[in-house]
């Protein structure tokens, strides 16, 4: 029972946690969809075009980037629904461009302006565009979200704690009159902890491993439900998580154990009934 009453308990530690990585891939994403448009000069030489693509490629913040010359900037503007210019227009009017998406930790509003204006002082740039609007918004939501899942986190993280001390100090309830009838015919406190400290880290372990089976089996049938979020697994974290929850099921109920049979021991015969 106490196996069963910890692996509930790690388990839904572990499916929160599967909920935190998820939602922070998610933010991830959502930051790395911030696309950086820099328009490049009408009269701009080929030689500089392609100077200034090596010089976006080679900055530490550009995740990806293409460079959109004029006739795919026109293909583009009319595959929108727009009508096609050339019947009208001689000269194409669009500019050519460099489009890049940022890496994560830069997608944020003070990162974007600085970007925008080192690139606004290239001789070879005539206007640097970006959505000031869903950065905004990214940056809004994502930090609303951290908020409340850190609250979450910390909230069910300590009742975890307390769970499953409470399980094991139950479990140990039963064999509080063992405890003290060894110590009465002269065991050491050492020799009677040790089984129950062994048993208490094994049990622990178990406890762990049949919570991330569930927990895995969940991410599965989650998976295949709903594929999109396939995406997001980060499995570093995810193998992270379920080492910490193996740890934490071990640590806790080798702790509680080793608690109650010390405070058995000190108890008078009387006081365990």
């Amino acid at each position: 029972m106490a196996i069963v009453g910890v692996s509930l308990v790690l388990f839904l530690l572990g499916l929160l946690g599967w909920i935190v990585i998820n939602a922070n891939r998610l933010g991830e994403n959502i930051r790395e969809n911030v696309e950086v448009q820099i328009y490049v000069r009408s009269n701009l030489s080929a030689k500089d075009s392609a100077a200034l693509v090596q010089f976006v490629a080679a900055q530490p913040y550009v995740k990806s980037y293409e460079y959109i010359t004029k006739e795919m900037a026109r293909k583009q503007f009319v595959g929108t629904g727009n009508d096609d210019f050339n019947s009208v227009l001689e000269q194409n009017p669009l500019p050519a461009s460099v489009d890049f998406h940022v890496r994560s930790e830069y997608a944020n509003a003070d990162s974007l302006n600085k970007i925008k204006a080192d690139f606004a002082q290239n001789i070879s740039v005539d206007e640097v565009k970006y959505n000031k609007k869903l950065v905004t918004q990214a940056d809004d939501w994502i930090r609303k979200a951290s908020v409340i899942l850190l609250i979450i986190t910390l909230a069910i993280s300590v009742a975890v704690i307390f769970l499953i001390d409470n399980t094991i100090r139950l479990a140990m309830f039963s064999n509080r009159f063992l405890i003290k009838t060894m110590q009465m015919v002269g065991a050491t406190r050492w020799f009677i902890a040790r089984p129950m400290d062994r048993r208490a880290i094994i049990n622990g372990a178990i406890s762990g491993v049949i919570a991330i089976a569930a927990i895995v089996g969940i991410i599965f049938a989650a998976e295949t439900w709903l594929p999109e979020i396939k995406a997001l697994r980060d499995n570093a974290l995810l193998s992270a998580m379920f080492a910490i929850m193996i740890l934490l099921g071990i640590c806790i109920s080798f702790i509680s154990t080793h608690r109650s049979v010390v405070k058995y021991l000190k108890m008078k015969l009387d006081d365990l009934y």
